[in-house]
C-alpha cells in the first residue's frame, strides 16, 4: 500500500482553516495524507489547528517544527503572511521537504528568485496557491478558449471588487492585510497575483511593461484600490482592483476577433462577432457555480493540490506554475514603481538566469 504523503502547516489562519484543511481531512480518512504537525505564533490558533488535527504535533515556532519534524515530513503548507514566505521556504527547503505556498510566493523579486533557485539546488518542488485558477468559472472560460470561438485574446480586463479587506482571524492580528510589515503591499499584492496569472494565461505570455495608479481611502499604510494597464506582446489587459466597493464580484471580459467572452461571477456569456465585424444577436449563456462568495475557496483545492502532487512525482521543482508566481511578483514590483512614479509606463524586468525561461502554459483544471 501506497503510503500517505505527509505534511505540516506552518500557518493555521483562515485560509489553512478553512481553505487547505478540509481537503486533507478527507484524503487523511483516505490514506492519502497525513498531517502530522502544525505550527502558529497564536495560542488560539494552535488550539484550532489540535481540534482539526488532534494527532498532530502542534508547535509555536515554525523553525522548532521543521528541526524536530525533520525526518517526519515530505512537504509544508505555508500558510503564514506573505513577510515570512521567503524565509520559511528556504528552512524548509534546506532540509528536504517540497513546498507548498500561499500567494504571493514573496514580497520582492529578489526573495522568489532566490526561493525558485533554491527549490532547483536542493531538487524540492516550490508550487503556489494559485488557486483562482481552478475556479469553474475559469474552466469554463479555459474550454471557450480551447475551442477557438472567439480567437485569440487581444483585450482582456480583469475587474475584483469587494467591500472591504479580507480580515484574518482574531486570534492574530485580523487586519494584518492592511499592514505593509506583514502584507507587504495592499489589494495589489493581495489580489494582484490572481489578476495577474489569469492574463497571462488568457494572452499567453508574459507583460513586457505596465503603467498602474493607486489610492488609499483608509487609515492604513497600504493601497485599497489600484488600477494599472499591462502591456503584452499580444495585446492589452487592463486591471481594477478595489477594497471599497459596493458589491462583491469578479467581472472579466475577453475580446477577440471574432467575439468576446464576458464572466460575471458564475455566468459566462459568449457573444460572436457577425460578418463585417457587425455585432451578432446571438449570446451562448454558460453558468458555472464557483461559490464566489466564499472566501476560503475549499472547493478549488483539492485540483491545486494534485498539480502540487504531479509536480513532486514529476520532479518538476519549478514548474510553469512557479514561473507564473515569479512573475506576478515581478509585475507587481514594476507597478508599484509605476504608481510611485506619476503613474510613467515602466519595464518589466525579466531575470536574466536561463533556468528561469520556462514559458507560461494553458493549464487543465
Amino acid at each position: 500500500m501506497k503510503k500517505p504523503l505527509r505534511g505540516a502547516f506552518l500557518g493555521f489562519g483562515f485560509i489553512a482553516e478553512k481553505g487547505h484543511a478540509p481537503d486533507y481531512q478527507r484524503r487523511q480518512e483516505r490514506g492519502e495524507v497525513d498531517i502530522v504537525a502544525i505550527a502558529d505564533v497564536s495560542r488560539p490558533r494552535r488550539e484550532a489547528a489540535h481540534a482539526a488535527f488532534p494527532r498532530a504535533n502542534i508547535y509555536a515556532d515554525p523553525h522548532e517544527l521543521l528541526a524536530d519534524q525533520s525526518r517526519e515530513i515530505d512537504f509544508v503548507d505555508i500558510t503564514v503572511p506573505p513577510y515570512a514566505h521567503a524565509e520559511l521556504a528556504r528552512a524548509a527547503l534546506s532540509r528536504g521537504f517540497h513546498v507548498l505556498c500561499e500567494k504571493p510566493l514573496a514580497t520582492t523579486i529578489e526573495e522568489a528568485h532566490g526561493m525558485a533557485r533554491h527549490a532547483l539546488a536542493a531538487r524540492r518542488v516550490l508550487f503556489p496557491c494559485h488557486n483562482y485558477r481552478y475556479a469553474p468559472v475559469i474552466s469554463e472560460i479555459r474550454s471557450i478558449l480551447a475551442s477557438g470561438i472567439i480567437g485569440p485574446p487581444r483585450l482582456v480586463t480583469l475587474n475584483t471588487f469587494r467591500t472591504m479587506h479580507a480580515r484574518g482571524v482574531e486570534g492574530w492580528r485580523p487586519d494584518w492585510r492592511r499592514e505593509k510589515r506583514y502584507a507587504g503591499g495592499g489589494i495589489a499584492m493581495d489580489h494582484g497575483s490572481h489578476t495577474f496569472y489569469l492574463a497571462f494565461e488568457w494572452m499567453r505570455s508574459y507583460p513586457t511593461a505596465v503603467t498602474a495608479k493607486l489610492g488609499n481611502l483608509g487609515a492604513y499604510d497600504t493601497e485599497d484600490n489600484f488600477n494599472c494597464t499591462l502591456t503584452f506582446p499580444s495585446g492589452i489587459a487592463v486591471a481594477q482592483l478595489t477594497w471599497t466597493a459596493g458589491v462583491r464580484k469578479v467581472l472579466y471580459t475577453l475580446h477577440g476577433e471574432r467575439g468576446t467572452i464576458i464572466a460575471d461571477d458564475d455566468a459566462v456569456v459568449v457573444h460572436r462577432t457577425g460578418q463585417g465585424g457587425q455585432p451578432s444577436d446571438a449570446a451562448d449563456t454558460r453558468h458555472a457555480p464557483s461559490a464566489w462568495m466564499d472566501a476560503s475557496h475549499k472547493e478549488w483545492f483539492g485540483a491545486l493540490f494534485d498539480d502540487f502532487c504531479s509536480a513532486i512525482r514529476d520532479d518538476q521543482y519549478v514548474s510553469p506554475s512557479t514561473m507564473d508566481a515569479i512573475e506576478c511578483v515581478a509585475t507587481i514590483h514594476a507597478a508599484y514603481e509605476s504608481a510611485a512614479r506619476r503613474s510613467i509606463e515602466m519595464a518589466i524586468q525579466r531575470p536574466s538566469d536561463p533556468s528561469f525561461s520556462a514559458p507560461p502554459v494553458q493549464r487543465a483544471s
